[in-house]
């Protein structure tokens, strides 16, 4: 146990950290949240709140490993250019009105297999050299990159950083995750279509000059052929209910065994940032929980009834807009518990956490690249977003408790 002070400590660590990980930085200083988590995980440890030991124990190294693992392969597959072939081919070869489900069915798509980030990094730039070949709007295409990633990210454990933890977490198999949410996924961008349609015809078509599409960027078959063969052998190593990080750590160290990409290259890629941000957040919640944290959000549950799958998603859909997702989800751990059956409890919380994401445009990191990425060409203002993510949030977070409800 405890004494009060080491108590009233890990609850200021806390307290503190998740303002900072709420606001983006903490007030005055340059600290962001990768950096917040190294120096309330050093707190921890260094005023006696946890062991050494304990802290590693609070560490959730099948996560790191899945999250670094993914990242390793994605990085592969975009310096060999398959996300560029991919959005170029799609993107391109189109008439004007197939153009937005297409954008929205790829985006969606590659980002339930691949983490949803990377997708938006390369869809960008082919959607407005597109929209200006086409004398389209940009706005609506960018807005369907950014809430189509997130949506599509919703189906798998790989599709973003909250489902691989929940994944290793809960222990649910891949199979069963994507059985479970893929048909949200699936209709939640059906709803992102027509949502998007309909704001498209409000905001009108025509408003930048027609130019010239640069042709495709030639792809080194030989290149791609290695990390194309090796996601693929991977993802049928998720179907056929190998652990993921087992399968994906496996994939990545055949990569790395090559004499045409320098490594270096590859970790480049590496939002090491992320991963950082992971281990710190592990070992703050873990003191946290020594310090009875856990025990006080059951009785928070259990006050605000959020065993009810309602309650329990508009709870996490609001927390991960205030604190982001992946805080939201390991501070939600312990809310699982309330559930009859907490596998489903799991599933209501990748599936709120990932569609509350639409929200607005700090909900989740793929909207910044978006709207970062896009700033010199189209600048998207909060509202602007917010017209298109608030009606796709509520309709996809109904759709997924219906269906979570219906077939739980």
């Amino acid at each position: 146990m405890l004494s009060s002070l080491h108590t009233a400590l890990a609850y200021a660590i806390f307290g503190v950290c998740y303002l900072v990980f709420a606001i983006g930085r903490f007030p005055g200083l340059k600290i962001g949240r990768p950096g917040a988590a190294i120096v309330g995980a050093t707190l921890m440890v260094a005023l006696g709140i946890l062991a050494p030991q304990e802290a590693l124990h609070y560490i959730d190294f099948p996560t790191l490993v899945l999250l670094f693992s993914m990242m390793l392969i994605v990085a592969s597959l975009h310096l060999a250019g398959f996300f560029d072939w991919i959005a170029h081919l799609v993107v391109t070869k189109l008439k004007p009105r197939h153009l937005l489900p297409t954008v929205i069915f790829t985006s969606g798509i590659l980002s339930a297999f691949l983490v949803n980030d990377i997708v938006c990094l390369a869809m960008v730039p082919l959607v407005l050299a597109a929209t200006k070949r086409m004398n389209l709007k940009p706005l609506p295409y960018l807005l369907a990159v950014a809430t189509a990633a997130n949506i599509g990210s919703v189906a798998t454990i790989t599709g973003n950083p909250q489902n691989i933890l929940i994944g290793s977490t809960s222990g649910i198999s891949y199979v069963k995750f994507m059985c479970a949410l893929g048909p949200v996924a699936v209709i939640g961008l059906f709803i992102d279509w027509a949502v998007i349609h309909y704001m498209r015809v409000k905001w009108g078509g025509a408003a930048v000059p027609a130019e010239t599409l640069d042709p495709a960027h030639p792809i080194n078959r030989k290149h791609l052929l290695k990390p194309a063969i090796i996601l693929a052998a991977v993802l049928a190593g998720f179907l056929l209910d190998i652990p993921p990080a087992l399968a994906a750590a496996s994939g990545a160290a055949v990569l790395l065994i090559s004499r045409m990409q320098n490594p270096r290259n590859v970790y480049e890629k590496i939002d090491w940032g992320l991963l950082i941000f992971f281990i710190g957040l592990f070992i703050i919640v873990g003191g946290a929980e020594k310090a009875g944290l856990d025990r006080y959000l059951l009785d928070i549950a259990k006050h605000l009834n959020l065993h009810r799958p309602e309650i329990f998603t508009v709870a996490i859909a609001l927390l991960s807009n205030v604190i982001s997702n992946v805080p939201a989800v390991m501070l939600a751990r312990p809310w699982v518990a309330g559930f009859a059956h907490p596998e489903t409890g799991w599933l209501f919380l990748a599936m709120a956490s990932t569609l509350a994401g639409n929200l607005t445009i700090t909900g989740s990191v793929a909207n910044i690249i978006v709207i970062e990425q896009a700033r010199k060409e189209e600048k998207i203002g909060f509202f602007d977003y917010l017209r298109v993510g608030l009606p796709v949030t509520l309709l996809t977070l109904l759709v997924g408790v219906m269906w979570l409800k219906m077939t739980g």
